[in-house]
């Protein structure tokens, strides 16, 4: 049985850093070289099916699908990292105060965090969105604001939990600030969990991000987006099926491949699953 779970995380982690490790390699190369120049419109090459010249076909306005792809991991990877980070620093700040104060700052904060996930969070981004304007910052301002109430919670217990073991004890006896204490000593123990969610929240950031360019409150033109690729593709769906499988398989593994890796990480720092 423990050969049979083993060889299963082994599965999750070698595939969904396989996977992951293509899309960087790909994002990487985009900063250097494209095959096509990814805004070069030619309609005379339009709606051309893929071919040596153009691997994944070209869109209506005869650009090439395989450069935007490569162009839109940077869209995708910045859009994750920058939910991520917000998620991650605001949540983990949040909860764990409230976790390690306790009392009516814990009431406060957790009313807070809980006054947001009464929103829908595409809701809630939407909204966001359509205050401060469309564009690449905004729509993952937005997302990450969507990412630090469940972070928080996953903080929240985890401070709560530890703050009664005898490590935190002895610390409180030699006169460590709280401040120390919760970050220098807490924080380490509880960062099992925080990284499973912030590997999840890269996942869902992307597929929020693609949904709000797909409604044209994402990123904006000319700049690629997977999301605003599936959009324009559906007026072309049974002539250039192409045009819609780039970005949609694009899509579908590199959100894979996160959940992968999360579920890879979360049995390999589970002591439990040993």
């Amino acid at each position: 049985m423990k050969t049979l779970m083993s060889h299963g995380k082994n599965i999750n982690l070698i595939v969904g850093l396989l996977i992951l490790s293509a899309f960087l390699l790909l994002m990487l190369l985009s900063f250097f070289y494209t095959p096509h120049d990814i805004n070069a419109m030619n309609v005379a090459n339009k709606l051309r099916g893929p071919s040596s010249e153009y691997w994944f076909g070209t869109d209506e306005f005869g650009r090439d699908i395989f450069s935007r792809i490569m162009k839109g991991t940077q869209t995708a990877f910045f859009v994750g990292a920058l939910t991520v980070s917000i998620g991650v620093v605001f949540g983990t700040l949040i909860g764990g105060i409230a976790g390690y104060v306790g009392g009516w700052v814990d009431e406060v904060f957790m009313r807070i965090m809980d006054s947001f996930m009464a929103f829908p969070g595409i809701i809630l981004a939407l909204m966001l969105v359509a205050v401060f304007g469309p564009g690449i910052v905004n729509t993952s301002i937005a997302l990450g604001l969507m990412a630090i109430p469940s972070i928080a919670r996953i903080a929240r217990s985890g401070f709560i939990q530890h703050k009664e073991f005898e490590y935190v004890m002895a610390a409180k006896l030699i006169g460590v600030k709280p401040f120390k204490i919760m970050f220098r000593h807490i924080l380490p123990n509880v960062s099992s969990p925080l990284i499973v969610a912030a590997s999840i929240s890269f996942a869902v950031a992307m597929l929020a991000e693609a949904a709000l360019s797909y409604l044209g409150l994402g990123v904006q033109p000319p700049d690629p987006s997977w999301g605003r690729m599936l959009k324009d593709s559906q007026a072309y769906l049974t002539s250039s099926p192409w045009y819609t499988y780039a970005p949609g398989i694009s899509i579908t593994l590199m959100v894979l491949g996160f959940y992968m890796l999360s579920n890879a990480i979360r049995d390999i720092m589970d002591p439990r699953s040993n």
